[in-house]
């Protein structure tokens, strides 16, 4: 993950996101904040509509700027990164790529997987057996993976950090044991991506997906997906389009023909408008340092646990600081309308299940935590 050499401190990175002061921001975990380059940016976007009608040349740049953008923060070569549409497409141009048909046909997850990936490895009409890793406090341990990963198993896939409740699995462990066997890993960076530091190289993952709809700051409709080493693909991609092609400007309907790269796994027309806003969001988290940014969040995080226990509420976060992700999960009855009547407050915050997600960014404050508590306490004497 790389950053500008005058890195902004979160008090002057927060400057960008005016609305944060009267609406605190506790939902990156499933959109970040608007931040004022992402407004303009979708402003000029617009407008330049009325200039060119159609941009195809600046349209195809901005995808370019977006995959060396893409390649820059994940530490690798932009060659490397196919521009999708979302992870689920990532895990299915993966797991579509790989040949079940022989005795390595096992598939390890766990019970930490967001569904748009778990969806897709169970939808595969083939003979890939699943095996999961029950258990979301089961699953941060790599002793509960290692004995599930053996020379049967062709495809490991494991969260940087878990949607579930903000915690982390133990992936490096988890991926050192899956190639000693000669399994390839598939990690899911979403939740992580933009407020967790990483370098998808020294992680030595195989695959890897996240977008820039959470704390990578721009909108839905797009994501990337690292390829370590293409030699790895078995089949042809069958979802495929014209962007997947070795040229596609030849448009030629009959020649389908793969490039060398990952590339390959591309479809057809890219989600312009979302790459503009992920080019946006890029260049917003590269404003900051990453590690200090982090320490800010582990900072921020510590205190708004200590806060809601302090309130007499029940949160999921685990024990072990080396396990706790950017959020603070919130146990309760009804997450829906406790998110509700904390809406009606003018602060965001993301339900999921039996859980109230709080997460926190680099533009989080202590007077967000402030207001929450203060908050909460009027719900609950209420």
């Amino acid at each position: 993950m790389t950053h500008t050499t005058a890195a902004l401190t979160p008090a002057q990175f927060r400057r960008s996101f005016p609305a944060l002061d009267e609406a605190p921001h506790f939902a990156s975990c499933s959109q970040g904040a608007l931040s004022d380059r992402l407004a303009h940016t979708m402003q000029r976007m617009t407008a330049g509509l009325m200039d060119e009608q159609a941009p195809w040349g600046s349209w195809v740049g901005k995808v370019e700027e977006y995959r060396s953008l893409a390649g820059r923060f994940l530490d690798v070569d932009g060659e490397n990164v196919a521009v999708l549409s979302c992870a689920s497409e990532g895990a299915y141009q993966v797991v579509s790529s790989l040949d079940w048909s022989g005795d390595r046909n096992r598939l390890v997850t766990s019970d930490l997987e967001f569904p748009s990936v778990g969806n897709v490895w169970r939808a595969q009409h083939e003979a890939i057996e699943v095996v999961n890793v029950a258990g979301v406090e089961a699953a941060l341990h790599a002793e509960n993976w290692i004995p599930l990963i053996d020379e049967r198993t062709k495809l490991v896939s494991i969260p940087l950090v878990s949607y579930i409740n903000g915690t982390r699995p133990e992936v490096e462990r988890v991926i050192e044991h899956a190639h000693s066997v000669g399994a390839l890993v598939f990690v899911d960076a979403y939740q992580g991506a933009g407020v967790v530091p990483f370098s998808a190289t020294e992680l030595k993952c195989d695959f890897l997906v996240s977008g820039n709809l959470k704390y990578l700051l721009g909108l839905p409709g797009i994501a990337m997906l690292y390829v370590r080493d293409c030699a790895n693909v078995e089949r042809a991609a069958q979802l495929t389009g014209w962007f997947g092609r070795v040229n596609p400007f030849a448009f030629d309907p009959a020649g389908v023909d793969y490039p060398q790269n990952a590339r390959r796994f591309e479809l057809g027309t890219h989600p312009i408008p979302s790459a503009y806003a992920g080019v946006a969001g890029f260049e917003m988290i590269a404003q900051v340092d990453p590690v200090e940014a982090w320490d800010h969040v582990v900072a921020l995080r510590e205190r708004l646990a200590e806060e809601l226990v302090a309130l007499g509420l029940t949160i999921d976060y685990p024990e072990d600081p080396a396990h706790r992700g950017p959020q603070v999960a919130l146990m309760g009855e009804d997450p829906d309308a406790l998110a509700a009547r904390l809406a009606e407050r003018r602060i965001g915050t993301s339900p999921r299940g039996e859980r109230l997600r709080l997460s926190l960014h680099a533009y989080s404050a202590e007077r967000d935590i402030d207001a929450l508590v203060s908050a909460l306490r009027e719900v609950r004497e209420r």
